[in-house]
């Protein structure tokens, strides 16, 4: 008896351990799976925030541009040879004699004959697989053909449910050809009974943009009734010239590339703006806006709006100058009597008309002057402010502008729904993170819902981590479909199935074999090494601006965390938690104190290691390297990779006076053949970033002290 009351406590002891040992493992495992999701959710957006200041950043730099070229008016039509060399990329060559181009007979590749059959998208998948590459006459000729089509379509394509078992829509695949070929491999091809509705940014980032386009295109033309493409914010030629679709072309065509490239953007302007589905579910890449109009969408020439980035001339009254300026227009696009009218109404106003260029001195005060007016318009339009009472909502801007202008509102009405993104927050206000478009909260997208009777809308744009997700009580549907965005193992990619309930069912995947042996905790660790990395690259960026926001807290050469944390963000304003951050970014002292110097010198230790170039050049490349590369291929009008003597010597008139840089002619001309390395009279991009290094070693101010973070922010 005794032994079995003994036996008995045992148990009860070692079953109340064990439930104790299984709380803890329990409570251990919570706190580290917490953990692991802060540490993800921290990574994200480290990498969301680094795309986006990027995005900014091409559209302060296309502003900048038509900025200049709007209001450079040079008298003699020798000078007029300036802005010409920049403005000659929007032009639109006609139809290329494709026709005339003989195909060898050793092209092994994949060959196509109009109009195309369903063999013919089939093979071009099979030759992509293989690595082949479309020969570009016939490149050119789906081109063509493609343009034929979507001349005929509308604005919204139609499709309904009753002709298909479902319809499958994908999200942003941006070059990412493996993707595509998972889609088709898990969903099956288009066909009669397989509708597909791709939303847009099929280029930019991934390295077979070029193949996507080819074989969207192909399914297009076979199945005109089956496949619907919708256009994104990176279709979109001032894009693709920063993003890499500009470089991929001219890579793989380097005789037709140039061709090509202004079919391909003759083609982006006629794509379709949105889909609907039923009637009931609308499907648009970005998003919409409290002024979205979807019977001006239907009417609205997209073939006029070939960089959606820069709006087409209308007219302006006082009260809209700041709104047009986000479209990258101004006043210099405004007749003479309006331009009269306003100069009147506004004494600060400054004549458009640029000084000779006789006189240098003259003429670079007045570039420099014009330069800096343009970037405080960017900064106050772009940047975050730092009141909420000073910051301008979306809607009080829209309310600024004439609305008996309708060129400007159509232009607007394009630019919210490729570029905008859902907030949690009610109302409507400017995409200050993005720079263009604007974010949209509930009960926008219930007022749009409600005004059209939809029942939901889908839009793309944004990467998720699992390839989709809800918000807006549901309405808003976010689907992306490129896997392994920022790293491998970010995110996954995934599509969304509608039957004729249209009851959304997902399927989500990885199209890289590597992220499948990765557990969560690799996982995890991978991608956030590499968003570290690309974050010190952005702080080393901006070290002298660090240095003086520092030194502004503390000249004793320490300052403290929260302090350190406060200063970064006013030099990056990237609105990351940067004291969550700081742990990996930043080893304190043990009185918790940072000796700034120290630590900006490591972060340059870290960068020369991969660079050998001096430190206070390397910044300034590093901060402009994005920037210097899209004015090299806006300079580059033939897209060869090259550019002449002639046009660098045109170019950097007008670059030196920016940069702050005083050269004369004779100045320019040594310059240029001193970096013409290999003698064949032409200038290729490593050629000019090293140009821009030589200046900016030779000039006294650089040799005297670092060079200042809003003078290389001027490019």
């Amino acid at each position: 008896m005794g032994h079995s009351h003994c036996s008995s406590a045992c148990r009860f002891r070692f079953c109340a351990l064990a439930f104790k040992a299984a709380v803890l493992i329990q409570r251990w495992y919570r706190r580290y799976v917490a953990r692991l999701e802060m540490r993800r959710r921290c990574t994200w957006r480290i990498f969301q925030s680094i795309e986006y200041a990027c995005e900014q950043d091409q559209i302060k730099l296309h502003n900048f541009f038509s900025y200049l070229m709007d209001r450079f008016t040079p008298s003699s039509s020798k000078e007029r040879k300036l802005p010409h060399a920049f403005c000659r990329y929007a032009e639109l060559e006609k139809y290329c004699d494709y026709e005339s181009m003989e195909v060898p007979d050793s092209y092994v590749g994949p060959r196509l004959s109009f109009p195309l059959l369903p063999d013919h998208a089939t093979a071009l998948l099979e030759a992509f697989k293989q690595k082949q590459q479309l020969h570009a006459r016939y490149v050119l000729n789906l081109l063509h053909e493609t343009r034929k089509h979507l001349k005929q379509l509308p604005n919204i394509s139609h499709v309904s449910t009753c002709y298909s078992e479902e319809v499958t829509v994908c999200g942003d695949l941006h070059g990412q050809l493996d993707d595509l070929f998972l889609i088709f491999y898990k969903n099956g091809l288009p066909s009669p009974s397989k509708t597909y509705v791709f939303n847009g940014d099929f280029v930019d980032r991934g390295k077979q943009s070029l193949e996507i386009l080819i074989v969207l295109f192909t399914f297009l033309l076979v199945y005109p009734n089956e496949v619907h493409l919708n256009r994104g914010n990176h279709e979109d030629h001032m894009v693709n010239l920063r993003y890499g679709f500009t470089k991929e072309v001219m890579q793989k065509y380097k005789v037709h590339g140039r061709k090509i490239l202004k079919m391909i953007q003759n083609v982006f302007c006629w794509l379709p703006l949105a889909t609907l589905i039923d009637e009931k579910v609308l499907i648009i890449h970005g998003g919409i806006s409290d002024t979205t109009d979807l019977d001006m969408l239907e009417k609205i020439q997209r073939h006029k709006f070939i960089s959606v980035l820069r709006g087409k001339k209308r007219k302006e009254s006082n009260r809209n100058v700041e709104i047009q300026e986000i479209n990258g227009e101004d006043k210099a696009q405004a007749s003479p009597a309006e331009q009269d009218g306003a100069a009147s109404a506004c004494p600060q106003s400054r004549a458009a008309q640029a000084p000779s260029m006789a006189n240098r001195l003259e003429f670079s005060r007045w570039v420099r002057q014009t330069v800096q007016e343009q970037i405080e318009r960017c900064r106050r339009l772009v940047d975050v402010s730092e009141s909420e009472e000073e910051e301008l909502t979306y809607s009080s801007l829209v309310s600024m502008t004439d609305l008996d202008a309708p060129e400007s509102f159509r232009s607007l009405q394009i630019l919210d729904i490729l570029w905008s993104d859902p907030m949690p927050q009610e109302g409507c206000r400017e995409n200050t993170v993005r720079g263009g478009g604007c974010y949209f909260g509930p009960d926008v997208t219930e007022k749009i819902l409600k005004k059209y009777s939809l029942q939901f809308l889908i839009r793309s744009h944004e990467c998720k981590q699992e390839g989709y997700e809800f918000c807006h009580n549901r309405k808003v549907l976010t689907i992306f479909s490129a896997s392994n965005y920022y790293e491998i193992g970010s995110n996954r990619g995934a599509y969304v199935k509608l039957g004729p309930d249209l009851v959304p069912h997902f399927v989500q995947y990885q199209a890289n074999k590597t992220a499948h042996t990765l557990t969560m905790t690799q996982r995890i660790s991978r991608v956030e090494e590499s968003a570290f990395r690309a974050l010190r690259e952005k702080l080393f960026a901006h070290t002298s601006a660090l240095s003086s926001a520092f030194k502004a807290y503390d000249k004793e050469g320490r300052i403290t965390l929260s302090t350190w944390a406060t200063a970064v963000e006013s030099v990056l304003r990237l609105g990351l938690p940067w004291r969550m951050l700081r742990p990996q970014l930043v080893r304190s002292a043990a009185d918790g104190t940072l000796e700034y110097q120290s630590w900006l010198e490591d972060l340059a230790m870290e960068q020369r290691s991969r660079e050998h170039i001096q430190s206070g050049l390397l910044e300034v490349i590093y901060r402009n390297r994005s920037n210097l590369e899209t004015i090299f291929r806006i300079i580059d009008r033939d897209h060869s990779g090259l550019i002449s003597f002639e046009e660098f010597h045109q170019t950097w008139k007008l670059f030196s006076s920016h940069m702050n840089i005083e050269l004369t002619d004779d100045g320019i001309s040594d310059l240029v053949r001193s970096i013409d390395f290999n003698k064949d009279g032409n200038i290729d991009f490593n050629e000019f970033l090293e140009a821009f290094r030589l200046v900016k070693q030779s000039t006294p101010a650089a040799r005297a002290k670092p060079p200042r973070s809003h003078d290389a922010n001027r490019i």
